[in-house]
This record gives C-alpha cells, structure tokens and sequence, in this order.
C-alpha cells in the first residue's frame, strides 16, 4: 500500500467535505429568504434610487435627464411636432412600409392589446378599462369613428408616436415598427 497516496486523500477527501457543507450552507429551500450572505455587498447594493435625493449631482437628483441631443439605440428621430400642421403633413408624406399579412397583423394586435386598449378599448371604441372605471377623466378617442377612419395611416402613426390632446406620446415606448403594425391592425381589423 502507497503511504504517499493513503496521506493525500486523509486530507483531500474532509476538505473536498468542508467545501461540499459551506457551499450547500449558503443555499436554503426557504424562497422568503436570502439564505446566510457571505459577501453581503453583493446583496445589498449601495446604489441610489431612481427618484431620492442624490448628493452625487449638482441638482440633487439621482435620475439625471438625458443628454440632449442623444438619440435612443434603434430609435430615429422623428421629423415631426406635436401640431395639428405636422399631424396633417404626416399624414400625407408618411406611409406604412409594412405589407398586410397575418404576422403583421398579429404583432400589430399585440401591440395594440399592450398600449392602446387599456385606454381605447379592446374594441377601439373609447371604453376600456381605465375609462370605464372612472380612474381617467376623460373619454379617449372611439377608433370606429368614421373621423379616425377617414384619417390617413400616417396621421394614426403621428398621434401614436407623439401623442393628441391629452392622450400622451408612446413613440419612446413602442418602436416605429410596431407603431406601423399597430396602426395596421387599427386600419385593417377594426375598422372592418
């Protein structure tokens, strides 16, 4: 018999045991907590939030505006104002690059679904969810008017992208594409 090897695995085998129970030590069944923290400034991160105070800046703020002139990754700027003159010149100039098949019509009603219904209805015809609970005010647009059917594709997607009247802009939370597939679905299933 090799003393040599006897001696070595005397000592690897408890180590490789100690090792096994502190590693399993730190992990628990119970998902209410974090289990024992060895390195605790991993856990429990030193950063601001979003909205306090923050003596880091000269204004005070921790959510800094962004920078101007910067544009969003995968984002374009869009050539027009929130005016009724741009509104009618998107209108006019501005036409869906998408072609109607079912994928796009698809994509189109999940958007719609995501940003639109919950103001406008799963319809379209003003009365959704936060309408007709009473927590907004005031009635949002019915997208079966013959007004908005009448109305350019171009001009949906300007409304979308930055906003009417009191309905807020949704062109720096929904990407041009699926405003046009949005406005798409609008055009071509609700408006049947």
């Amino acid at each position: 018999m090799n003393i040599r090897k006897y001696k070595s695995s005397f000592f690897f085998v408890p180590a490789l045991w100690l090792l096994v129970f502190f590693v399993l030590s730190a992990c628990d069944h119970n998902r209410k907590t974090t289990g024992w923290e060895y390195f605790d400034d991993m856990a429990h991160s030193p950063a601001y939030e979003s909205y306090t105070p923050n003596p880091n800046f000269a204004d005070g703020k921790t959510m800094q505006a962004t920078v101007e002139g910067t544009i969003p990754r995968g984002f374009m700027p869009y050539p027009y104002e929130k005016t009724d003159e741009d509104r009618v010149k998107a209108g006019e100039n501005m036409k869906n690059p998408f072609e109607v098949n079912e994928k796009n019509m698809e994509r189109g009603k999940k958007v719609f679904t995501i940003y639109c219904s919950s103001c406008h209805g799963d319809m379209g015809d003003g009365k959704g969810r936060l309408y007709t609970s009473g927590k907004y005010p005031f009635p949002p647009a019915n997208l079966l008017s013959d007004k908005i059917r009448n109305n350019p594709e171009g001009e949906i997607y300007h409304v979308i992208s930055v906003g009417f009247g009191v309905m807020a802009e949704h062109g720096s939370m929904i990407s041009p594409d699926d405003r046009w597939k949005a406005v798409m679905y609008i055009k071509n299933k609700l408006h049947q």
